[in-house]
């Protein structure tokens, strides 16, 4: 490959370390400064950051509403305006997230989506004709009944329609089962959470057991689809089709991508998975810089190489290294 080759850096972010743009311009630093040209593009599943990697490529301006935390504390969370097509993007981990609360407070059974919901009216009240709320990284598993709550209480949705991006493909059932212990539940508390959602799922206008995706953000995912319509879809593919990500990767010679941790869920609806399937379409190979891997998962078969690093100069580092093997 000529020294001339161009590489897309598109790592999602490195959780409770680094930020998507802070893993992207790390790398793509490193590769320039060994002499290959570089195209940052950060990611995002739909999770934290969301918001982040989208506002600037959509010409969105930042704002922010007060809601609620998951155990009912005050907090500022931020969302995307996008004026030209009445448009919101908002991140359920800015109301509802496991990153708002310490890690003895952690209580999936107490945490409650209700924040949520205040955000999601927030952008009905701006004018909002379509919301994007992005799921991931939360704390709850309500079945969203916190956020069903604070919007009935409201009045609605009104006119506005809800597109639903998840970062995982469960089913409402399984949210507690899945995620739950993540979130500070113990065997018999995910036992108690998953009866109640069995019991939330028979009260709703629709059941969303066993649909896909309905599982995402403790359940609140189904409860919008069978309450107020809510349209479901990978986070990974909305976020990626919004960047034109297949046009900026046929550009390109190489594919960086990156997680904070490269694990078998990386393969079920996360970013990267669907990054290697859109790599392996246009015959584009693929290296992955992350924080670290997970034994036994056997990534090396689809990937042109794997490098841990997880500081900004390790970051820049691995980045000089592979543009040695680039060129």
């Amino acid at each position: 490959m000529a020294r001339s080759a161009r590489v897309l850096v598109a790592p999602d972010a490195f959780k409770g370390t680094l930020s998507a743009p802070q893993v992207a311009r790390a790398v793509a630093d490193g590769l320039r400064g060994a002499g290959v040209s570089a195209v940052e593009l950060p990611v995002a599943d739909g999770g934290e950051g969301t918001v982040a990697v989208l506002l600037e490529p959509l010409r969105g301006e930042l704002r922010s509403a007060r809601c609620s935390d998951p155990l009912g504390r005050p907090v500022q969370a931020s969302w995307a305006w996008l004026a030209d097509s009445r448009r919101a993007i908002v991140e359920m981990a800015g109301a509802s997230g496991l990153a708002l609360l310490g890690d003895d407070e952690r209580d999936a059974e107490a945490a409650s989506s209700y924040g949520t919901g205040e955000l999601i009216l927030a952008a009905r009240d701006a004018g909002a004709l379509h919301t994007v709320l992005a799921i991931g990284g939360t704390a709850t598993s309500d079945g969203g009944r916190g956020a069903l709550e604070a919007i009935a209480a409201a009045g609605g949705l009104g006119e506005m329609r809800l597109t639903l991006a998840c970062d995982v493909n469960v089913p409402f059932e399984l949210a507690a089962e899945v995620f739950g212990p993540q979130k500070g539940a113990d065997p018999a508390a995910v036992a108690r959470l998953t009866a109640r959602l069995h019991e939330q799922a028979g009260e709703l206008p629709r059941d969303p057991r066993g649909l896909a995706m309905s599982g995402a953000g403790g359940g609140l995912a189904g409860a919008m689809w069978a309450v107020h319509g809510a349209e479901l879809c990978s986070g990974a593919v909305y976020v990626l089709g919004a960047l034109r990500f297949d046009r900026r990767l046929a550009e390109c010679d190489a594919l960086v991508v990156g997680e904070g941790c490269l694990d078998g869920q990386s393969r079920r609806g996360k970013v990267v998975g669907e990054q290697l399937v859109r790599a392996r379409r246009l015959g584009v190979p693929v290296h992955a810089i992350v924080g670290s891997l997970a034994s036994g998962t056997e990534w090396e078969r689809e990937l042109a190489s794997v490098t841990v690093a997880s500081t900004p100069t390790e970051l820049r580092a691995a980045g000089a290294s592979l543009a040695s093997r680039l060129t």
